[in-house]
């Protein structure tokens, strides 16, 4: 994190408290549970403010239709500022969110946290937030980056 900004250190530094907190679909508690929008909603909570719009309900299972619908990726682009460089040839620093579509036809249906180039921060079933390598294969599924807004 050594060319972080003020607020990427403390979106990294909150998103790393919520470590070991447990998977919950749909929830959004640290140390308590939540899911990987879940973890995206609470750092925002703590260090912006108040969400800017409530999630609705949502499947565990509700990207894997094809309806021609990207719901987080249309949230996160209401609510973040798009990075704009070709994802090939993308870096992420220290604080940028990260969304994963697993197959090239269906929307966006992880996010995560960067922490730096080469790790990142996310939660996902079964397993509790936990930080991790950002290897060649979610390389492969980075589908779209973008960056908290800075309140400033």
């Amino acid at each position: 994190m050594d060319d972080a900004s003020p607020l990427a250190g403390r979106i990294v530094t909150e998103a790393r408290a919520w470590a070991g907190t447990p998977y919950r679909h749909q929830a959004s508690l640290k140390g308590v549970g939540c899911d990987c929008l879940g973890l995206l909603r609470g750092v925002w909570r703590a260090v912006l403010g108040p969400e800017p719009e409530a999630p609705p309900p949502y499947a565990a299972s509700w990207a894997e239709a094809a309806s021609g619908d990207d719901p987080l990726l249309s949230a996160a682009q209401r609510h973040l500022v798009p990075i704009t460089e070709p994802l090939a040839a993308y870096r992420p620093r220290a604080g940028d969110v990260l969304l994963f579509a697993f197959r090239s036809h269906l929307p966006a249906k992880h996010c995560a946290i960067a922490t730096g180039p080469a790790a990142m921060i996310h939660a996902h079933d079964g397993a509790a937030v936990t930080e991790v390598a950002l290897t060649p294969w979610w390389r492969r599924h980075l589908a779209h980056a973008f960056r908290f807004p800075d309140p400033s």
